[in-house]
Order: structure tokens, then sequence, then C-alpha cells
């Protein structure tokens, strides 16, 4: 019976070769660090901010509307999101809300009185809220609403 309790040693030492070689072959994964240094910045050489957006789309001048729902632990919500656009910054932003439960309404509240702070004279590539005002689940409503706007104001 102890031969079977007892590893033979060449099988312990394989292990480990193993082991070894496994860590090796996944450091061989990680790629090269990216060089960033001739990544163009988004100033002109005035320092002023180029033209066009982050992502390099271009959004048409105006106001426009769109929905977005999130899940809650209770209910599915949805909110209704109009942002005014101007040079693909956003000047404007309304929310509105319908909740169906007491405790998204609350939630829903917050996030209303908080958003233009948040997003208010900022590019519309840059958006992409999580929080705000104590609010984290209407934020994914807001950030699909806000892609829908993108895709109907692309210039």
């Amino acid at each position: 019976m102890t031969r079977l309790a007892q590893t033979p040693r060449p099988i312990r030492a394989g292990a480990a070769v193993l082991t070894a070689a496994g860590a090796f072959v996944l450091a061989g994964c990680a790629g090269p660090a990216e060089d960033t240094s001739s990544v163009p910045d988004s100033t002109d050489e005035a320092g002023g901010a180029t033209e066009g957006s982050a992502s390099g789309a271009s959004y048409a001048d105006g106001s426009y509307t769109a929905s977005g729902a999130y899940a809650t632990p209770e209910s599915v919500e949805e909110i209704s999101v109009t942002v005014t656009l101007e040079g693909d910054v956003v000047t404007a932003v309304e929310v509105t809300g319908n909740p169906t439960q007491r405790e998204s309404e609350q939630y829903q509240s917050q996030f209303i009185g908080g958003i233009s702070d948040e997003v208010v004279g900022k590019d519309i590539d840059d958006l992409n809220v999580s929080r705000v005002a104590g609010s984290s689940l209407t934020s994914s409503g807001f950030n699909e609403a806000i892609e829908a706007i993108k895709e109907d104001a692309l210039a």
C-alpha cells in the first residue's frame, strides 16, 4: 500500500518542468507594448481643439432625441434623452423618465438633476456616464440613447 501513496520522483520533476514551460508560453502571449508616441493629439498648433470628434466622426448640429432602456432588480425602465449638438459638443441635455417603480422614480430624479453637469460642454464621443448623483443603473439607459443619437447625427 505504501507504493500507491508515494509519487515517483521523475513524475514530480516532470510536472515542475511542464509548469515552468507553461509560464514561458503564457508570457510569450503578451504582445509588445503599444507605442503611442506617434498618435496625434486633438489640438492644433495654436493649442485649440481640432475639428471633428475623438473618433473622427463628425455630427450635424441640431437637437436629437432617443430612448434608452435599463434593467433594475424590479423592472425594466426607460428614459428619453434629448441633446443639442454644436460642433460635436453637447450644448444642452434634457432627460425625461417614466418610472414604473417608486425606487426608480427616486433614482431617475437624481440622475436628471445631475446629468447636465456631467455632459454639457463635452464632445459627444467622450460621453460614457457611469454614475450620476448616486444613480448608476440609469446611466446605461442614457448611454444607450447617446449611441442612437450619434447614429442619427452623423453628418
